[in-house]
C-alpha cells in the first residue's frame, strides 16, 4: 500500500492475503534491495519507539542524577527504590501490558481495527487489578529490603520514598496498555513528541524542587510522579480526541468480558518480561550483602542505571520488530517476518558493538555525572570491560524477546528465562562474588552469563521456527475473545466506518 507521496504507509493495515509476501531471497543483490526496504519500515518504527523509550527512562536517570548531588545515602535509596520496588511493579506491568503487542498487533495487521480499543480496556482492568496486588510491596518495602539482606539504613530511607511513589504504580496500569495499542498502529512519532514534553518538564521540576526549593526525597518524589501521569494523560487525550478512528470507539462493557484467556497471556508476558528485568534487581540486593554495601550499591546502581540508558535503545528495536512481526504475520507474510528479524539483529548487533567500544573508551569518566565520590567513580571503571560486555549482548536480546512477543512465544521465552537467569546465572554470580570473594565483578559475571546463554537459545529457537506455520495461527481467537460488533460497537459503528480501512 502506498500513499499520495509513493512511500509505503505503515498506519494501513494489511487485511490477511491482501498483499503477497515478498519474493523468496536467491541473491546478494536482491537481499540489498529487500534489505533497504525493510530498514526504512524498521526505522520510521525504531527511531520514534528508541526516543520514546529514552526519554521515559530518563525521567528515573534524571531523577537519580539531582538526588546524586545530595548525598551517597540518599542516591543509594532512590536507586534501590527505582531497581527493587519500582523495578519489580515496572516490570511486570511492562510485562503484562506487552500481551497487547501480539493480540494488537496481529489484529491490525489483519484489519480488524474494533478489536484494538477493547484490548486496551481490558488491560487496563487487569493491570489495574494488579497495581492493587502489588500496593503492599510499596506499604512494606522497608521490611522487604531487610529480609532480602539490605543495609539497614538504605532500607528505611527507601521505605520512605516507596511511599511516595506509589501514584506512579498506578500511572505504570495505565501507561503501558495504551502505549502497546498506539504502537501497534505504529502512531509511535505522537508518543515520542508527548516523553519529549515530559521529560523536559521534568529536569525543570526536578531543579525547581530538589535544587532551588530544597525539598530532597520528596521533591523528587513529586516530580516523578507528576511527569508519568503527564505522559499518560497525554497519550490518553491523543486517543480521545479522534486520531485513532476505528481502533478507539469510546469505552466499552466488553473489557470485562472474556478476561480468562486474555489474562493467562497477560500473566505468560509478565513471568516472561519479569525474569528478565529481576536479574538487575538482585544485582542490586546481592550486593547490599558484600563487604561495604554502600560502595557497593552505588556502583552496581550507576552501571545498571546506564545499562538501562542502553537497554532503551533497543526495547526501541523490540518494539519496532514486535510490531513488524506481528503485522506481518496477522497479514499471513512469514517470509517477510522472517527477513525483518534479519535486518533488525545486524543492525542491532551494529550499535551494540558501538556502545561497547564507547564505554572501554570512556571507563575512567562514564560514573562522574552520577556521583561526587571517587571511591564509587574508581568502583564503577573497575567494571568496565564485563560492563562492555554487558551492553554487546544486550544489543542482540531485547530484539530476539521482541521476535517472541511479536510472534505469541511468551510462555516458551518465560521457561527460558528462569533456566538461564535464576537456574544458572545468579547462582554463579553469588558463588563468584561471595565465595571466590570477586565481589561485584563476580556477581556481573554472573548475570552476563545468564543474558549469553539466554540470547543463544532465542536465536536457535528463532532459526528453527516454522514461519509458514506461525502465520497460519490464530493467536487473536486463542486469547483475544470475540469482539464481533457488541451493541457499543454497533452504536457508533456509524461514526467510525467512514474512517476504516
Amino acid at each position: 500500500m502506498k500513499n499520495s507521496t509513493g512511500n509505503e504507509n505503515l498506519n494501513i493495515p494489511l487485511l490477511h492475503g491482501e498483499e503477497p509476501d515478498i519474493d523468496e531471497i536467491k541473491n546478494f543483490g536482491q537481499f540489498c534491495k529487500e534489505a533497504k526496504v525493510e530498514n526504512k519500515k524498521l526505522w520510521s518504527l525504531a527511531a520514534p519507539a528508541i526516543f520514546t523509550a529514552v526519554a521515559q527512562y530518563s525521567l528515573g536517570g534524571l531523577t537519580q542524577v539531582f538526588v546524586g548531588q545530595l548525598t551517597t545515602l540518599e542516591l543509594d535509596a532512590v536507586s534501590t527504590e527505582n531497581m527493587v520496588i519500582a523495578g519489580l511493579a515496572f516490570g511486570i506491568m511492562l510485562g503484562m501490558g506487552s500481551a497487547l503487542e501480539t493480540l494488537c498487533g496481529q489484529a491490525f495487521g489483519a484489519g480488524k481495527l474494533h478489536m484494538l480499543g477493547v484490548y486496551m480496556q481490558r488491560s487496563w482492568v487487569i493491570l489495574n487489578a494488579m497495581c492493587l496486588c502489588l500496593l503492599p510491596m510499596y506499604v512494606w518495602a522497608e521490611p522487604i529490603l531487610k529480609f532480602f539482606g539490605q543495609d539497614d539504613e538504605i532500607a528505611a530511607l527507601a521505605g520512605r520514598f516507596s511511599l511516595y511513589m506509589i501514584p506512579q504504580l498506578f500511572a505504570y496500569g495505565f501507561n503501558f496498555p495504551i502505549q502497546k495499542f498506539l504502537q501497534s498502529q505504529s502512531k509511535i512519532m505522537t508518543m515520542a513528541w508527548i516523553s519529549a514534553v515530559a521529560v523536559v518538564f521534568h529536569a525543570i521540576l526536578c531543579w525547581l524542587l530538589i535544587v532551588k526549593l530544597h525539598m530532597g526525597l520528596p521533591g523528587a518524589a513529586i516530580a516523578l510522579n507528576v511527569s508519568w501521569w503527564l505522559v499518560v494523560l497525554g497519550q490518553f487525550a491523543y486517543i480521545y480526541l479522534g486520531y485513532c478512528p476505528g481502533a478507539w470507539t469510546g469505552f466499552s462493557m466488553s473489557a470485562f468480558r472474556e478476561l480468562g484467556a486474555f489474562a493467562r497471556l497477560s500473566i505468560a508476558s509478565a513471568i516472561m518480561m519479569c525474569l528478565e528485568m529481576w536479574c538487575y534487581m538482585l544485582l542490586v540486593v546481592l550486593a547490599g550483602q558484600l563487604e561495604n554495601p554502600t560502595l557497593a550499591v552505588g556502583a552496581v546502581s550507576i552501571c545498571i542505571n546506564l545499562n538501562g540508558w542502553e537497554l532503551m535503545i533497543f526495547l526501541g528495536f523490540n518494539a519496532a520488530i514486535s510490531v513488524r512481526i506481528s503485522n506481518e504475520l496477522g497479514a499471513g507474510r512469514p517470509r517477510a517476518a522472517k527477513f525483518s528479524i534479519l535486518v533488525v539483529v545486524i543492525s542491532a548487533l551494529i550499535i551494540g558493538i558501538f556502545f561497547f567500544a564507547f564505554v572501554l573508551g570512556l571507563r575512567n569518566v562514564y560514573a562522574l555525572p552520577f556521583t561526587t565520590s571517587p571511591e564509587v567513580a574508581s568502583a564503577v571503571s573497575h567494571l568496565a570491560v564485563i560492563f562492555a560486555f554487558t551492553l554487546l549482548l544486550n544489543s542482540v536480546q531485547p530484539v530476539l524477546t521482541g521476535v517472541a512477543i511479536g510472534a505469541g512465544w511468551q510462555w516458551l521465552v518465560a521457561y527460558v528465562n528462569l533456566g538461564c537467569y535464576y537456574i544458572f546465572g545468579l547462582p554463579l554470580g553469588f558463588l563468584l562474588g561471595k565465595y571466590f570473594d570477586l565481589g561485584v565483578k563476580g556477581i556481573w559475571t554472573g548475570m552476563v552469563s545468564g543474558v549469553g546463554l539466554q540470547t543463544i537459545i532465542l536465536l536457535i529457537i528463532t532459526l528453527k521456527t516454522n514461519w509458514s506455520k506461525e502465520a497460519s495461527s490464530s493467536r487473536i481467537k486463542q486469547w483475544g475473545g470475540s469482539v464481533d460488533a457488541p451493541e457499543d460497537f454497533a452504536k457508533t459503528n456509524g461514526k467510525s466506518s467512514n474512517n476504516e480501512v
